[in-house]
């Protein structure tokens, strides 16, 4: 389950950086820069998880912290940031085991805690809205996108 899960939370980095990589040069609005810039932090979320489940074996991940999310940037800052993050994912679960999964961690909304397995799940949520929203975008430009462009159709 746990390879599973790391195997969509990829696939779903590749299509997003995908995406990126289609968007005209000259069309970047200041709208489509801010959701760049948004990116990277839908995959803060998945280490800051990754993170808190094992804060000894990763604790150098609290330098991820810094890096810059949130902020308008072009199609290569916003690639250039989901790539440092997505190799942070990959040795997060590297460490992860399948009964860190169902491991409960408080968080500020739930300070009861919630599964690892959920606030993954609710990260790679997070991802997928956005990695529509950018297709969304991608089409109001005039860029011929379609199904094959957000999904890697087996």
């Amino acid at each position: 389950m746990r390879a599973d899960l790391y195997a969509k939370i990829e696939e779903q980095i590749e299509r997003t950086l995908h995406l990126i990589g289609l968007l005209p040069p000259t069309s970047v609005t200041p709208s489509t820069g801010a959701l760049l810039g948004h990116l990277p932090d839908c995959l803060a979320g998945f280490c800051a998880v990754l993170h808190r489940a094992h804060p000894d074996r990763l604790e150098h991940f609290a330098a991820l912290r810094d890096l810059p999310v949130n902020q308008v940037c072009t199609p290569e800052e916003a690639s250039d940031r989901i790539g440092i993050f997505r190799r942070h994912i990959g040795e997060g679960f590297a460490v992860l085991t399948a009964a860190d999964l169902s491991r409960k961690l408080p968080t500020v909304f739930v300070p009861e805690g919630e599964s690892v397995m959920t606030l993954l799940l609710g990260n790679l949520e997070h991802l997928i809205n956005h990695k529509h929203q950018l297709f969304t975008d991608l089409k109001l430009m005039g860029v011929p996108v379609s199904t094959p462009d957000l999904y890697r159709l087996r």
